[in-house]
């Protein structure tokens, strides 16, 4: 009996413990999706400010991904929806994140997942970190005791800050590579990059999330001198084929891409700037097109906001021209 008492005693502090978390949660979670409120990672989070079920496409990634594809000419293109849900340095539990998070209001039909981040080291506390901060908030945002004033607490939370880019990062700057394209990490070879069991489980669960919402997974690797190498490719290109989903290394297409690393890089290889993100979106607007069901939205009322973004887009090229 004393035993049971003392189960009975720690299952109650448990119990009690998950009630007080998830109370407080609700208190200290941002009450808008934008950075002066304590929400992280403003632009990617930006995407729980758009309509409801309106996203087709979404884009996980980290640095590469958000210089390298451009959603509004995407919609200009094809009339396709998507939005970059990217941030520097993104580690795939923070992706898997950000996919559940982005789904509870929209239904994509493809998710492109770049791969650059499946090789960023991931440990079982980032992972049990970001896991937790999905379940209870509080983890995430305790800091923001720090700005919150009393009519916070009450209030209900209001994500409706949107990112015209959506999530896109525009640079013109130009620095050239210095030949690391011809490097020899490049060089064909069977060779594979290992994948840490972490980040293959994270993979597999982001795949099945994708499989119960009705999406398809494309893992991606858009042009860079600096991150990309014929091992990585072999090691990306055998996790696809064993949880069974497209791979598309753009490293391997350039005579379809065109990408010239003298004019279309801001950093000597490692990102695309506008003139290569123009070419690696044009070859998703022929893919979409070719590979998809998805339809177009063009004068459709409920997209007026996708035109009207675009005109921001087209202000903020011509603005960045005339700089």
């Amino acid at each position: 009996m004393k035993y049971v008492k003392r189960i009975i005693t720690a299952l109650a502090f448990v119990a009690g413990l998950l009630v007080l978390l998830h109370f407080s949660s609700k208190f200290f979670l941002p009450k808008t999706n934008t950075a002066d409120s304590g929400m992280e990672y403003e632009v990617a989070n930006a995407i729980l400010g758009e309509k409801e079920n309106t996203i087709d496409v979404l884009f996980l990634g980290d640095s590469e991904s958000y210089s390298s594809i451009i959603p509004m000419r995407l919609w200009n293109d094809t009339g396709i929806t998507s939005y970059n849900c990217s941030n520097g340095g993104q580690n795939l539990s923070y992706a898997y994140a950000l996919l559940k998070r982005a789904c509870r209001d929209q239904n994509p039909k493809i998710v492109f997942l770049e791969v650059n981040e499946i090789y960023r080291t991931q440990s079982v506390a980032n992972l049990l970190y970001d896991e937790a901060c999905e379940h209870f908030p509080i983890f995430r945002y305790h800091d923001r005791w720090k700005k919150m004033d009393l009519s916070e607490i009450s209030a209900t939370p209001e994500y409706s800050f949107r990112h015209f880019d959506k999530g896109y990062i525009y640079v013109t700057t130009t620095k050239p590579s210095e030949g690391d394209e011809e490097h020899e990490t490049r060089l064909p070879t069977k060779e594979k990059e290992s994948i840490s069991f972490i980040n293959g489980q994270i993979v597999r669960a982001m795949k099945r999330r994708c499989d119960s919402i009705g999406a398809r997974l494309v893992l991606i690797s858009v042009p860079s001198t600096k991150n990309w190498s014929y091992r990585r490719h072999n090691g990306i290109s055998k996790l696809a084929e064993d949880i069974g989903c497209e791979f598309i290394d753009m490293n391997l297409m350039n005579d379809e891409l065109q990408i010239d690393w003298a004019h279309d890089t801001r950093d000597q290889g490692d990102h695309l700037n506008y003139k290569g993100a123009c070419k690696v979106t044009d070859f998703l607007s022929t893919y979409l097109t070719a590979k998809s069901d998805l339809t177009s939205h063009k004068g459709d009322p409920v997209y007026q906001q996708w035109e009207e973004d675009y005109k921001l887009f087209e202000e903020e090229i011509q603005h960045e021209k005339a700089a």
